[in-house]
């Protein structure tokens, strides 16, 4: 499998506009979940924020079933999962302690991706019969 090369940018917390580049991640698996990633000087320290997504489009139907199934505590003693911006897709905006250790850093977010690869195909598993429950039966 290929490496996907994700650069990290540095994301002014009152601008919010990307000032710098911060490092380079090499990732080999589950790079297609990510909608964006940058990090952000807060006030306990830097953070890299992720935001992650299904790896395809969802019908209306799923968007919201997606929401009622995945569950945030798959993260639990992993990453912060915080409320996402709305988006055509179901996104979840992951935070963790960022590093310098740039192998350190990969292996993190290299496991973000495999949780929630695994949360969302789970997810998709359970809902995959419920489209009725999301459409009152309209089809």
């Amino acid at each position: 499998m290929d490496d996907t090369v994700i650069v990290i940018m540095l994301k002014n917390k009152n601008t919010g506009f990307l000032e710098k580049e911060l490092e380079s991640l090499d990732l080999t698996e589950n790079v297609e979940y990510i909608v964006n990633i940058f990090a952000v000087d807060e006030e306990e320290g830097r953070k890299l924020h992720i935001k992650l997504s299904t790896e395809r489009d969802v019908e209306d139907w799923e968007y919201s079933a997606i929401y009622d199934y995945y569950d945030t505590d798959c993260f639990n003693g992993i990453a912060e999962v915080i409320d996402a911006d709305d988006d055509y897709n179901p996104v979840w905006e992951v935070i963790i302690d960022y590093s310098d250790d740039t192998a350190l850093l990969e292996e993190k977010v290299a496991e973000i991706l495999a949780v929630h690869k695994k949360e969302i195909e789970d997810v998709f598993e359970t809902i995959k019969d419920k489209e009725s429950e999301y459409t009152n039966g309209e089809q």
